[in-house]
């Protein structure tokens, strides 16, 4: 199948071709169509499975066909939890309609309102933004939603889990009921269902790689290190391997600043990126490691589904997530559209029962690899066993602390 078989408009086809698609995704094919028909949506795919073009083409679409009115008005919405997945999302807008003559804006905090403002005053089509700064503005009566007809909730899990429940409820009271809505979640947890019947009509149900699912693409190995050694192995495969440019996930942003600290006085250009960096930071970071600049992006999990790079080779996972589910996004950064991508995991002894779970989860053991320098030992594996025994004596015994008073 060609996109030329969903019957999208000739605008959108000539941009397809010039961005290099020819065939579309397999929910790109079961969306699109329902969308194009009026239908609400309840889909849910995780990222790279081609998701945004899913909503995209056919929104510039219905919008491109109606009658133009004489003034621009919002009439499409799209929330994401992050600033990151927010730009990621305009670029498309902007790559599929350059030839649709519709006018579009992302909106997100860490950045000045003048240029925001003034752009929603000169009126456009589609807006892009995150939930806090899309309600500064509304709030301060630079927005107006009451012409929302089509409303696009990317990554609903992610701003559920992110704390934007609230904000959500506040933008659905501003937008007309009568609307049609399209909804995308990597996963379905009971809150999210919820949200979805909320505020679904009848909709299209459309399931794309379940969360459980690692992409065949992505060639997986696992290396059984202590927490000490995790840096020199880093480097060990950075130079030895020649591994180049990399996406390494951290849980914690002391610890990626750290790292990337690290790694640049070891002479590999490395930079991190978090929720803590300011959006021009953030920004430059990402535009320097997307074009090869910085070797090493360290980034937390708060980037997970929010880095969009082409032809990233490798994903290493420094410390395991403490949700499995976290792990299929990481390395879903890499083997994306069909290429090629390696995701390495590094595990010490005391992070087993994460990998477990991980194993459990996807329902596939993560090859290991034997063959390097800074292996565990038995030893290891007895002590960290033995010091697991000890914290549970210690948080039971008389003299210890129950669990809620040691939070």
């Amino acid at each position: 199948m060609t996109f030329k078989d969903l019957y999208l408009i000739s605008p959108i086809l000539q941009a397809l071709e010039e961005e290099g698609y020819t065939q579309p995704t397999p929910i790109q094919v079961q969306a699109i169509p329902e969308v194009l028909q009026g239908r609400d949506l309840l889909a849910t795919a995780q990222t790279g499975t081609g998701k945004t073009a899913a909503f995209a083409i056919p929104i510039l679409q219905l919008l491109h066909r109606q009658a133009k009115p004489e003034s621009r008005t919002i009439r499409a919405l799209v929330l994401t939890p992050t600033r990151e997945l927010a730009s990621q999302v305009s670029d498309s807008f902007a790559a599929y309609g350059r030839y649709t003559n519709l006018k579009h804006l992302v909106v997100y905090g860490g950045v000045p309102y003048k240029v925001q403002t003034e752009a929603l005053q000169e009126g456009i089509d589609i807006l892009v933004a995150t939930p806090g700064r899309l309600l500064d503005l509304l709030d301060q009566g630079f927005v107006d939603l009451q012409h929302v007809q089509l409303l696009v909730l990317d990554e609903a899990d992610r701003m559920l889990d992110m704390g934007f429940s609230q904000d959500i409820r506040r933008v659905l009271q501003a937008i007309p009921e009568k609307r049609q809505t399209l909804f995308f979640s990597a996963t379905m947890a009971p809150e999210v269902s919820k949200l979805a019947k909320k505020i679904l009509t009848e909709p299209v149900t459309v399931e794309v790689t379940p969360v459980s699912s690692t992409t065949v693409t992505i060639r997986q190995e696992l290396y059984y290190v202590k927490k000490a050694n995790k840096t020199p192995l880093l480097l060990h495969l950075l130079q030895e391997l020649g591994i180049g440019r990399t996406l390494v996930f951290m849980r914690t942003k002391e610890g990626a600043d750290k790292l990337a600290k690290e790694l640049t006085v070891a002479g590999i250009p490395a930079e991190a990126i978090h929720a803590d960096r300011a959006q021009r930071d953030r920004e430059r970071v990402l535009e320097s490691f997307k074009n090869s600049e910085t070797q090493v992006l360290v980034a937390t999990d708060v980037a997970a589904r929010g880095i969009d790079v082409e032809s990233l080779s490798h994903v290493i996972n420094y410390e395991l997530p403490f949700e499995p589910e976290t792990y299929v996004h990481r390395i879903g950064r890499t083997g994306r559209a069909g290429a090629a991508g390696v995701a390495i995991t590094f595990c010490g002894a005391s992070e087993t029962p994460l990998l477990i779970a991980i194993q459990n989860l996807t329902g596939k053991a993560i090859p290991v690899i034997d063959q390097h320098p800074y292996p565990l030992t038995a030893q290891d594996f007895m002590d960290a066993a033995a010091g697991s025994k000890n914290d549970k004596r210690k948080g039971s015994g008389r003299g210890g602390k129950s669990k809620r008073e040691r939070r």
